[in-house]
């Protein structure tokens, strides 16, 4: 298959028409119908959904007695299945339907000339401005469990019915009408817990004052609980204004988030069309214990659904690229509300967390190493920000900067100014005589005059800091706040032991460098500490992360890029979030990474640092990726499983292995490293 075919990566499009209804005229409808089925599947859509009693109107009230209006729908829909024999997607279409001196309100399933099912619907709305029960009754009051409906015979009949690709195992369809979801216990929950992926609601709910809200809460609401798509489609133009009004709302969700929206209040037929991502609803349902819990729960009342097979028979060599958009930073919030939202809430946790553990020690001071870089002085705010809260004197976070061979004037300045604009108590400490004394006992290189930068001549500065901050920690009675943020955990970016890689409680841990970016940048711009504090932020922004640990250059910059090494960390972290978060393979990684990244036209993408960036190929995603893998699979569990306490901040997961990630640390990256060989080196023509 097409590695750049979003069926290929358990993609699904989607689409919910609200086409313009022609009340009381079955075979207009089904003309509208076949109209947008047909620019539906022009866009590889594969599953359709047309509102409630669509083919007849649902505003027909007592028309719906009438013989000439019952046949004329049911012709409609024979017409709708002849069309369809050519278009391969699932279309759903709402229609009454008599049997046995009943009416039902009914959606019938249908796929490539066949008509898959019928689903009646259960709950009746019979209050305020519905009387359905004048016209209709349950499904379940059915005695019969097959139907013969538009030519076809022998046709299941019923709510608890899942429609299932063979083709592709991770789709499974079940289908409910409107009052159905706004019942305590949706049928669709019933039909998620028997496995369909997609939930349809064919509806024709009228419109009202703040109706819309509350409908797509409840579409959300219901996607999330059931860890599942939802597609809804309502009633729009050309139903009777007599007594109500129509606004033609369709909704399409993902695991409790609004994908897309058509508009409301339009006299034109629309469509809106979403990429459902089965592989992430696989993945979440098997992670929620709960959800199989609940499967046991209600197994006997799952044993009445039945399954209807079919091929979906999608296109798989073409090159097919997502509509959807992926954000380029997952752990950051695209929108500006939200973001500074996001801002307000991480903090909130990490101070909560400090001053919780403040208290637990009975520490009234805490211990710090501030280099100058992002890191630090993100930890250096929470350290002040917890002071605050605690109503203690932000002298009492004792900062120091421990400049050693490759420390660059820039960041030692940026270090003092910083601790000066904030009120903290600040020091310095020369590390270079203690890290001479260590190279020359060790007998390194270095000591006999060579320029051997090698780990050793790295990790000695880096373990000569932890140290001076253990000591210093003693004599002042208080706790060595650690700085080391997710992305460098998940790399194994840091000194294990006796180095960066350990402190008695780390504020940054579950916090990834993206987000730290933003979360300073925001610092800088709300100006919360002050001018001189806010224009030191905005260099550190600026300045190359870097672990300094070896002699600079002459430029003002560090001589080491962390990025050059380890990968740029927007990209790492974008691999990080979908590895850790759903456990996607390097493959369908890759792909999205793709998806995201390749076109730099695509959105307005300066980085976090204020550098804008133009984009990554394909090449670069796949020789990056590699290293993440590598680093994150084999190299760097050790470390992990020696983590100091930490908070967890976001729903992206953390690396604590008494919290979200629990690997051995002596397994190979084997298995990834294979599979990321599918990836091909070039982007598509």
């Amino acid at each position: 298959m097409n590695f750049f075919n979003f069926h290929r990566h358990d993609f699904l499009r989607t689409a919910v028409a609200v086409p313009r209804v022609h009340l009381a005229d079955p075979a207009a409808n089904a003309r509208e119908t076949i109209a947008l089925a047909r620019q539906a599947v022009a866009r590889h859509a594969s599953v359709v959904v047309f509102p409630e009693l669509g083919l007849s109107g649902y505003s027909c009230d007592d028309l719906f007695h009438q013989s000439a209006l019952l046949n004329a729908a049911e012709a409609a829909l024979g017409q709708v299945l002849d069309a369809s024999a050519a278009l391969p997607a699932i279309l759903l279409l709402g229609l009454p339907v008599a049997r046995q001196g009943s009416l039902y309100n009914c959606a019938a399933v249908i796929h490539r000339g066949r008509l898959l099912g019928v689903v009646p619907k259960t709950f009746l709305p019979n209050a305020l401005e519905f009387y359905e029960l004048r016209q209709f009754v349950s499904g379940e009051t059915a005695l019969f469990d097959t139907i013969n409906l538009a030519g076809q015979t022998a046709v299941p009949f019923g709510a608890a019915l899942v429609f299932r690709a063979s083709d592709q195992p991770l789709f499974a369809l079940h289908v409910e009408l409107c009052e159905d979801v706004w019942t305590p216990v949706p049928p669709s929950s019933y039909g998620a817990l028997a496995g369909a992926s997609v939930l349809a609601n064919l509806s024709a709910s009228n419109s009202t004052i703040g109706k819309a809200a509350y409908r797509t809460q409840l579409v959300a609401n219901q996607s999330g609980r059931c860890i599942a798509a939802y597609l809804y489609s309502a009633a729009g133009f050309g139903e009777s204004t007599s007594e109500l009004a129509w606004d033609g709302q369709g909704m399409i969700a993902e695991a409790g988030t609004i994908l897309a929206q058509t508009g409301r209040y339009s006299a034109e037929s629309q469509l809106a069309f979403a990429d459902i991502d089965l592989g992430r609803i696989a993945a979440d349902r098997m992670r929620q214990s709960s959800f199989a819990q609940s499967v046991q729960h209600e197994r006997s009342r799952l044993a009445s659904f039945r399954t209807i097979e079919l091929r979906l028979d999608v296109d798989r060599d073409s090159t097919l690229p997502l509509e959807r958009r992926y954000e380029r930073f997952p752990y950051v919030p695209s929108d500006g509300q939200r973001r500074s939202e996001r801002c307000t809430e991480v903090m909130a946790i990490q101070v909560q967390g400090l001053v919780r553990r403040m208290s637990a020690m009975r520490a009234e001071r805490v211990v710090i190493g501030v280099s100058g870089g992002l890191d630090s002085t993100h930890a250096l705010i929470v350290c002040a920000q917890a002071m605050d809260q605690l109503g203690l004197p932000r002298e009492r976070v004792l900062a120091w900067s421990l400049p050693g061979f490759g420390t660059s004037e820039r960041t030692r300045s940026q270090a003092h100014r910083l601790m000066a604009a904030l009120g903290v108590s600040a020091g310095e400490i020369d590390i270079t005589p203690a890290c001479r004394q260590m190279l020359a006992d060790i007998g390194h290189p270095y000591a006999r005059g060579e320029p051997c930068y090698d780990i050793t001549f790295e990790n000695v500065q880096a373990g000569e800091r932890t140290s001076h901050l253990f000591r210093l920690a003693n004599m002042h009675h208080a706790p060595v706040v650690g700085t080391g943020d997710l992305s460098e955990i998940a790399l194994g970016w840091s000194t294990y032991g006796v180095g960066d890689q350990m402190s008695h409680y780390n504020v940054n841990a579950s916090v990834p460098k993206t987000l730290i970016q933003y979360l300073v940048r925001h610092a800088a711009d709300s100006g919360q500490f002050g001018a001189a504090a806010s224009e030191v932020l905005r260099e550190v922004l600026a300045t190359e992360i870097s672990p300094e640990l070896v002699p600079g250059g002459n430029d003002g910059q560090p001589a080491q890029r962390s990025e050059a090494i380890v990968g740029p960390y927007e990209l790492q972290d974008f691999h990080l979030y979908h590895t850790l978060r759903f456990g996607f393979d390097p493959a369908k990684v890759a792909f999205l990474a793709w998806s995201a990244w390749h076109d730099p036209a695509v959105g307005d993408w300066p980085d976090l640092s204020g550098r804008p960036r133009s984009g990554y190929r394909m090449a670069e995603i796949k020789a990056w990726l590699g290293v993440f893998l590598k680093r994150f699979f084999e190299q760097s569990q050790f470390k992990r499983t020696a983590m100091p306490n930490a908070p967890k901040v976001g729903s992206g997961g953390s690396l604590s292995p008494r919290g979200d990630w629990r690997a051995p640390s002596d397994a190979p990256a084997t298995v990834w490293l294979d599979a990321l060989q599918s990836v091909p080196e070039d982007d598509p023509e």
